[in-house]
């Protein structure tokens, strides 16, 4: 292992994740693929290939595309969103049958034809956000200045569907809490004949505003966006059906009793939309008559707590059957036509596709794995992947393509008719560091822990400082069975002298309802709870381990859980990192913090449990807090509120800001610095001098 050079390594393939292949799209015989990839795992210009057969082709490189221009800014808030690493072509779409397809780079609209020749320009209206070409290739729909434009592929029309009013207001984009928070990306949609779309108008003018500076240059104005956090007013969203014709017909449902638009699209059937009421314990999933506006609805889901929205659904089968999720029985299952067609115990994580009659998914029975599933009347749930990992996929006619992450690293295969066919390469850097990892299930709950100790640590050669590494949030679990850059970093510090425990809690995805709801109205409590049995699990496993030198760290939750941690368990945790860490719950966003807190008006008991900004006077361990001072999501003055409060209580502790970062640091030096920088701060504060490996 080169464990001098990792942290350089980790910075120049963004984590690992350039050159790994990625927005896989099938052709209806599923003989042709197209996809997303930089040419190389330091490479971070991503690039459109091809897959034809068994043979890629690179079907647009952006150096050959001409001068490039800025990226418009509605772009950047978007690839922002999506925490996308890559620059060039970083998104695209493609008609039904995968002839065209079209793309942005730097705010200028292409297209190309999968069957061969160059990508040719498209003339728009203005720079360009989100383009999607019409079910039949002819037109292409996109964004400019806020309006939704419509233009043809053969002549270059270009028309204007429909033209914001205000200045506050935008056409055909997902608003910030959909795009962050409830996994709405996009903003308009084609209904299956090209003639008209569906478009959500998002008005932002109740939203408050903020103001994003860079203080490391003090002579660029401040940004402005619209921030709504908890408790506070959202934007107003309404969907329409616009015809290429001018008509245009608004959807009718009670907005203010479901403000918020979770899901919408348009299949056969004709437009569908499922929305959720502000406390976010009814989901309604209606059926759109396009020509009226008028709404039906189709089934509606009521939970105490919160109805968890999952990826892909509502969905609907060719014949109309609703597919939808349903939690019963501590499982979240798979239902059809009103059916839970899955068994107890298999945990549903999203829909990827709804073919025909059979429905594509991804479970799982082991909160470590996820695993590719299909499901059709005749031959029930089958799953399609093998094997320890993360796994999913996409199929089209008689092909599958299988996209597997697994302690050994990323596969991509095709399996047509059965049979493997080929493989898709991914061009990401071996890390030079690997992780080494016994798995453990602590305490009564079997809490999935992963702990990795120096490779040239012998049992009873010595104690070793802990350093506990969680996310143990509601977005992302840590302790999977695949080969990730967290436990890549975790092995890092393991190798410099730490045992690193890695451990998934209550509020976690993956075992179901009841778990992921043990944080309601209190989202630190359970989780550093959990903690604490992982840390002790760990060490009735490893005698070595030294738990009277335990250090923390985590980022976005994980630094709250972080800064928690020292804060409040002070006897088990002597040391913390804290980065883009949530410290005052209400200043996060509606729809993500009062899913698990309520509105803070009416319950501000869980915003102070959950809040260790209100804990700072009892530090009285060293404390590093990091932040991206251009963070639009967690903004920095999370970070600046706590560093005050510990100020004003006379508490030392550390700050380190990251000019121009934003809540994903991706500047080479940030991420190399921050890496090297914590590593520093942890042996000092632990007194865990520097080892020198036998």
């Amino acid at each position: 292992m080169d464990t001098n050079r990792f942290p350089l390594q980790l910075a120049r393939t963004q984590r690992f994740s350039l050159g790994v292949p990625r927005a896989f799209t099938l052709s209806p015989d599923g003989h042709r693929a197209l996809f997303l990839r930089t040419r190389g795992g330091e490479d971070r210009t991503s690039c459109l290939w091809l897959l034809d057969g068994d043979r890629e082709r690179l079907l647009a490189a952006p150096e050959t595309l001409g001068a490039a221009g800025p990226v418009p800014e509605a772009e950047r808030i978007r690839r922002e969103r999506a925490r996308e690493r890559a620059a060039g072509v970083v998104a695209y779409a493609a008609d039904a049958a995968l002839r065209t397809a079209v793309f942005a780079v730097d705010g200028r609209l292409w297209a190309v034809d999968t069957d061969g020749g160059d990508p040719r320009p498209v003339p728009t209206a203005g720079p360009v956000t989100d383009p999607r070409p019409d079910p039949t290739g002819s037109r292409v729909a996109y964004v400019t200045g806020g309006a939704l434009h419509v233009v043809e592929l053969a002549g270059g029309r270009d028309r204007r569907l429909a033209a914001p009013e205000d200045p506050e207001v935008v056409w055909g984009l997902a608003e910030h809490v959909a795009a962050e928070s409830m996994r709405r990306t996009r903003g308009h949609w084609w209904s299956p004949d090209g003639t008209r779309l569906l478009a959500a108008r998002v008005d932002t003018t109740p939203v408050q505003r903020w103001w994003i500076a860079d203080p490391a240059d003090p002579s660029r104005p401040p940004r402005e966006i619209a921030y709504p956090a908890a408790g506070t007013a959202n934007a107003e969203v309404s969907l329409h059906v616009l015809g290429l014709d001018g008509t245009s017909v608004e959807l009718d449902w009670d907005r203010v009793a479901y403000e918020y638009v979770a899901t919408a699209g348009w299949d056969a059937h004709g437009p569908l939309i499922s929305v959720q009421s502000r406390d976010q314990r009814t989901l309604r999933v209606l059926a759109a008559d396009p020509d009226t506006g008028a709404t039906t609805l189709l089934h509606e889901q009521r939970d105490p707590a919160w109805v968890e929205l999952i990826a892909g659904t509502p969905a609907r089968t060719a014949s109309g059957a609703l597919v939808h999720t349903d939690d019963t029985d501590g499982t979240r299952r798979l239902v059809v036509d009103g059916r839970p067609v899955t068994p107890e115990g298999l945990q549903i994580h999203g829909v990827l596709e709804v073919t025909g009659e059979s429905v594509l998914f991804v479970a799982g029975d082991e909160p470590t794995e996820e695993h590719l599933w299909a499901y059709d009347a005749e031959r029930g749930p089958v799953r399609l992947s093998d094997g320890p990992g993360l796994h999913t996929g996409h199929r089209a006619d008689g092909t599958l393509l299988l996209a597997s992450h697994t302690e050994d690293g990323r596969a991509f295969r095709v399996v047509r008719d059965g049979r493997p066919d080929t493989e898709i390469a991914s061009l990401d850097a071996e890390p030079l560091v690997l992780p080494r990892v016994t798995w453990l299930r602590a305490g009564e709950r079997e809490i999935r822990t992963a702990l990795l100790l120096p490779s040239w640590h012998r049992p009873g050669g010595g104690p070793l400082p802990v350093l506990m590494a969680p996310y143990a949030g509601p977005a992302m679990r840590l302790a999977t069975r695949a080969r990730s850059a967290w436990l890549c970093e975790a092995q890092w510090f393991a190798e410099s002298g730490f045992a690193v425990v890695v451990a998934d809690g209550r509020g976690t995805r993956g075992r179901g309802p009841a778990w992921e709801k043990t944080v309601h109205r209190d989202t630190l409590t359970a989780p550093l709870e959990d903690q604490v049995v992982a840390l002790r699990a760990a060490a009735e496993h490893c005698p070595d381990l030294d738990l009277g030198r335990v250090g923390i760290r985590g980022w976005s939750y994980g630094g709250t859980l972080a800064a928690a941690a020292v804060l409040r368990m002070p006897e088990v945790f002597h040391a913390a990192v804290s980065g883009a860490a949530p410290s005052d719950q209400r200043l996060y966003d509606t729809h993500w913090r009062e899913r698990f807190l309520g509105h803070p008006d009416e319950e501000p008991e869980g915003y102070e449990r959950s809040s260790p900004i209100g804990d700072a006077a009892r530090l009285r361990r060293p404390l590093l807090l990091v932040h991206g001072l251009a963070d639009d999501n967690v903004v920095a003055a999370h970070t600046l509120r706590m560093s005050a409060a510990l100020l004003a209580a006379g508490r030392p502790h550390q700050v380190l800001p990251l000019p121009g970062a934003t809540h994903t640091p991706t500047a080479e030096a940030a991420v190399e610095g921050l890496l090297r920088h914590q590593l520093a701060f942890l042996r000092e504060a632990l007194d865990a001098p520097a080892v020198s490996p036998a």
